[in-house]
């Protein structure tokens, strides 16, 4: 049998580098050329810094329009934060370990100041890279002026003075992209701080302008607020879709167990929306009101329909239950009404009171037929008659009086809705 032979060599292991050490780069005799050239023209650049401020001032005005409207909207900044970031610039690629924290801290200032003032990232970033380019040139151009046997040598610094235009751009991106986060939250918070007071009615009447800007709806309008709740969060957008037809001006406001939708419906009405509502999901459609300032009328009148809204979901327009609105805003005399119409039938065993409550709530949407009650509930009619008289004797109504049948429906329907 043969044995496999592995000799030393191939056993050894090289000793793994530390980690994080990173080599040290040692400079040649003509990286240390390199930098003497470089510096030589850096230094001239500075002192003839105004002129190179012109050029890219002159170059920004040509090749980008985002900046052309800011350099004759502001002429005399613009030029100083051109001039003061050319300087910082320079003054890096002459003494890198001194300058390069404020250049760092010029550029950061910069992308900040530009995303606040809503100028394009893109045309900012174009601006530095014109900047380092306009700063290669001068570098070059120089050299070649005062001793052009040594342009050869920028090459060797070539990469430095890239790294250093790309290392601004990196910051100047990140600062901008950091005020942009900013500024998106703080407009987005200052949106739902305003929906939220229209809908509480807390809103001042001198906010109402920009809360109309900033909701994108007019502030003398017609509206109808709609509250959905219930339905599992991830049928949230279907239940909105089944609350506001599409095509309808919207703006929706997201609470801990209610989503209200401010609707703009003008002169016309909130028509019921083809899309149907996911299971569980229930919809309260308030009433229609007059301009902004009254969309905190049109969220009670929402809260109201919602609170008719049956546990297993459903869709409630309040002008068509205003009946049990009137029970459900003003729940303390609904259960005295429940008390006081229906207390001794409530009071039966449970069996027993709810055959005869089922029975009372049958004939009545049955507007009084005992025949169609029966089938409803299927049993005969006569079943229904002796059911309807026992009611009668119980509760001390008569359901012949129009004036006892309206009692004991509102007893009936705050019954179903003030349960605690």
């Amino acid at each position: 049998m043969q044995h496999a032979v592995r000799s030393r060599t191939a056993i050894r292991r090289a000793p793994a580098p530390a980690p994080g050490a990173r080599p040290r780069r040692v400079r040649s005799l003509i990286d240390a050329d390199a930098l003497r050239v470089l510096h030589r023209a850096a230094r001239t650049l500075m002192e003839d810094l105004p002129d190179l401020t012109d050029r890219l001032i002159a170059a920004l005005r040509e090749q980008e329009p985002a900046y052309r409207a800011t350099i004759e909207s502001d002429p005399v900044g613009t030029w100083q934060e051109v001039h003061r970031s050319l300087r910082h610039s320079v003054a890096s690629l002459i003494d890198p370990r001194d300058a390069r924290e404020a250049a760092r801290r010029c550029s950061w200032k910069i992308g900040a100041g530009r995303a606040e003032q809503g100028l394009p990232l893109d045309a900012l970033l174009h601006a530095f890279r014109l900047g380092g380019s306009l700063v290669w040139q001068g570098l070059v151009e120089e050299t070649s002026r005062t001793a052009p046997e040594d342009v050869r040598l920028l090459v060797h610094v070539a990469s430095d003075v890239w790294n250093f235009v790309d290392e601004h751009c990196s910051l100047v991106a990140d600062a901008y992209r950091q005020v942009e986060r900013q500024m998106t939250w703080r407009r987005e918070n200052r949106v739902r701080l305003l929906a939220g007071a229209l809908l509480d009615g807390t809103s001042r009447i001198s906010d109402l302008p920009e809360a109309a800007r900033a909701l994108d709806l007019p502030e003398h309008a017609r509206y109808v607020v709609v509250a959905v709740a219930g339905g599992h969060p991830s049928a949230c957008a279907a239940a909105r879709a089944a609350a506001v037809p599409e095509g309808m001006r919207v703006h929706w406001h997201t609470g801990v167990e209610v989503d209200y939708g401010i609707v703009l419906v003008g002169d016309g009405e909130l028509a019921a929306p083809a899309v149907q509502a996911p299971p569980g999901a229930r919809i309260g459609v308030g009433s229609a009101v007059e301009g902004l300032a009254a969309v905190g009328d049109a969220r009670r009148s929402a809260d109201t329909a919602l609170a008719i809204c049956p546990e297993e979901g459903g869709t409630i327009r309040l002008p068509e239950h205003l009946s049990a609105a009137l029970v459900v805003s003003s729940p303390g005399l609904g259960k005295a009404l429940v008390g006081r119409v229906l207390g001794p039938l409530l009071s039966l065993e449970p069996a027993d009171r709810d055959v005869l409550l089922d029975t009372l709530a049958a004939w009545l949407a049955c507007d009084g037929s005992a025949q169609r009650a029966g089938e409803r509930l299927y049993c005969h009619r006569n079943t229904v008659l002796n059911r309807l008289r026992r009611c009668e004797q119980l509760t001390g109504r008569c359901l012949a009086r129009p004036a006892d049948v309206v009692e004991i429906s509102l007893a009936l329907t705050g019954h179903r809705l003030l349960r605690d």
